[in-house]
Order: structure tokens, then sequence, then C-alpha cells
């Protein structure tokens, strides 16, 4: 099963890192989709990726009209906290795009109009204005390998044994 995590235009390197983090553990292919507020060699980001960065699969786009070109089918899920419609409730299919948009601004409104029906959120208390992008993003992949049983991933450790010294 493939899961594909989609940034719109994303503004902050360290949000991006911690989601490139994300994507290596569980086997989710980032999609980048520019322009983006920092360049890819930025320090802060590859600090917060640490060393998945070879584990990743992730691909670039100029632009939300190159990524559609290159991705025309989907299915698409559009997080937002303009949705009407929450994450834990929708079905996840195989190959699901979950995209979100720029930290500031989130995805763009004619996008969200247009596709009403695929809009996603978060429940938040009403006065405030929303949860970091790449906690939203930790917590839907994992709602969506949730429902997939978690397909390819450890679902156990193993304690090891230890002494406690004086």
């Amino acid at each position: 099963m493939k899961l594909n995590i989609v940034l719109v235009e994303p503004q902050i390197p360290q949000n991006t890192g911690n989601i490139s983090r994300t994507c290596a553990v569980t086997g989710a292919v980032l999609h980048l989709v520019g322009p983006m507020g920092f360049v890819i060699e930025d320090k802060k980001l590859k600090r917060a990726g640490l060393d998945y960065w070879d584990k990743l699969d992730i691909r670039y786009y100029e632009s939300l009209d190159d990524f559609f070109r290159k991705n025309p089918d989907g299915p698409f899920f559009y997080f937002t906290t303009k949705g009407r419609h929450l994450y834990s409730e929708a079905a996840y299919p195989d190959g699901a795009y979950l995209d979100f948009g720029r930290e500031d601004k989130g995805l763009p409104e004619p996008l969200l109009k247009a596709n009403e029906a695929s809009c996603v959120r978060l429940p938040m208390r009403p006065t405030l204005r929303s949860l970091n992008l790449s906690n939203t993003v930790a917590i839907a992949a994992y709602e969506v390998l949730r429902q997939w049983g978690f397909p390819d991933m450890e679902r156990e450790g193993e304690l090891h044994t230890m002494r406690w010294e004086d």
C-alpha cells in the first residue's frame, strides 16, 4: 500500500524536516510543492530529518499545477481547519494523497471550494487557530496506517535485560 504526503509551499524548514522523518519511518512518499520558503539544503531541515534522508522517497514540483499535472488521479484528501468532515471518519484507499498547505495560509481557498467533500480537519478547541503542521501530518499519516493495519511496519518492540548497579 502506498501513502502520499503532499506539502504545498512549506515555509518552515524544521516542519518539513520533521515531516520527512515521519515519511521515512512510515514508508510514505513525500511530495514537496513549490515555491518553498527555504532551500532543501537548509541545515535546519537536515537536522530535523536526521539521518533518514537516504530512506526517504521524495518528489519535487514547481507549483500546484505541476503537481496535479503529474498526479491527476488522486484520491486527494485536503487537510484544513475549514473542513467539515473529521479526518478520522474518512476511509483512505491505497494510494491516497494527504494534502497540507502552508503553515501561515493553509491550502488555496479555490482548491478547497472545488473539493469540499474531500476537505477534512482535526478537531480543535474553537478559540485556537491550528495545530503545528508536522504534528498534523503525523496524526493523519498514522490514522491512515491504522486503517490499513500498519502494513510493512514493525508492530512489536523488544525490551532488553538491564542490570541495575549501585
